[in-house]
Order: C-alpha cells, then sequence, then structure tokens
C-alpha cells in the first residue's frame, strides 16, 4: 500500500517518514543555496538549511504480505511537478500543516482535491506555534467535515503512526458501502 506525506516547505514531511519508518529512510535531502533565493519562499522557516529535492522514501510491516510504502514529496513549489509520480498507485495522503504557515496549505490541498486523491489533515505541532481550535483549523483552510484532521508531533513514531492510522480508518470508511 502507498501513501503519500505532502505539504508546505518545511511542515515536517522528512521528519515525520523518518520518525516512523521501520528502515533508515531514502532521502533527497540537499544544501539550500543561492539559488533558491528569489524562487523559495522560506518565510518563517529561514533557519532551515536544507530541503527535499525529490522524495523521502520509508517502509512500514504490517504482516509479511502487507507492507505500507511511505512517500514524502517536496514541498518547494517548484519540485511540485515530480509529485505526479509519486501519486501514481497511492491509497491516499496525509497533508501535514503548520499553524505559523497555514496559507503554505492552501495550493496542497487544492491539488489532492483536484486529483480526487482522499487525505486526511495532521497539524504539526511545533513548539512556537499557535494553537487554534479545530473548527477555526477546519475553515480556514476550506476543510469539508468527513475530512479527519488531527495533531501531531512529527517527530514522534507513536504520533505520525496515529495519524497514519487515522488516514487508514478513514479510506476503510470511505470503502465501505452506504446503506
Amino acid at each position: 500500500m502507498k501513501v503519500v506525506i505532502v505539504g508546505g516547505f518545511g511542515v515536517g514531511k522528512t521528519t515525520m517518514v523518518g520518525s516512523v519508518s521501520e528502515i533508515r529512510p531514502l532521502t533527497t535531502e540537499e544544501t539550500m543555496t543561492q539559488a533558491g533565493v528569489g524562487v523559495d519562499d522560506n518565510s518563517g522557516v529561514e533557519t532551515k538549511t536544507a530541503t527535499t529535492v525529490a522524495m523521502d522514501f520509508g517502509r512500514i510491516s504490517i504482516t509479511e504480505q502487507l507492507v505500507l510504502y511511505l512517500f514524502g514529496t517536496p514541498g518547494q513549489e517548484r519540485f511540485w511537478f515530480l509529485w505526479n509520480g509519486l501519486f501514481e498507485g497511492a491509497l491516499g495522503a496525509v497533508v501535514l500543516v503548520d499553524t505559523r504557515r497555514l496559507e503554505v496549505s492552501f495550493d496542497v490541498i487544492g491539488r489532492l482535491e483536484e486529483r480526487g486523491v482522499p487525505f486526511v489533515v495532521a497539524v504539526n505541532t511545533f513548539p512556537d506555534a499557535p494553537h487554534h481550535p479545530v473548527e477555526a483549523l477546519r475553515t480556514a483552510l476550506d476543510l469539508p467535515d468527513e475530512v479527519p484532521m488531527v495533531d501531531c508531533d512529527a517527530r514522534l513514531r507513536a504520533s505520525s503512526r496515529d495519524v497514519l492510522l487515522t488516514l487508514m480508518h478513514y479510506l476503510h470508511s470511505l470503502a465501505l458501502p452506504t446503506a
């Protein structure tokens, strides 16, 4: 089973894949250079020194026959063309958001909705991030009530696992026949 972790630049996608993967994750983190100045918006994450330029990959074995493959996408818009291949065959996605920079999530969610990819929203709880009520965030992100939204700390394995479980439960509910 394939799941994609998406979100804007610097929201914690690489961290999430790394925290929950049973294998050492494959990452394509590269040092940020002057080439990105004026191209990439690093507002709110000015101290970030590396960025994903292709994808992150991790794995969780549920059983011998059932394996969850995790693909983290690059967050910078100039690398979004890579999303096309990463979404092929994906069951669903986790949209990781940062309340300090909620606006970087708007286009991400819009792209998933356009593609018809089911997703859940995980609010990464950065230590200095403001906390907002779920309904306020749901309204700001223009999310339908049925899309699950959960808090998480992408650095913690259990928290990232719980986000993935929320996605699996949501996908299961979508597959159930309606009466």
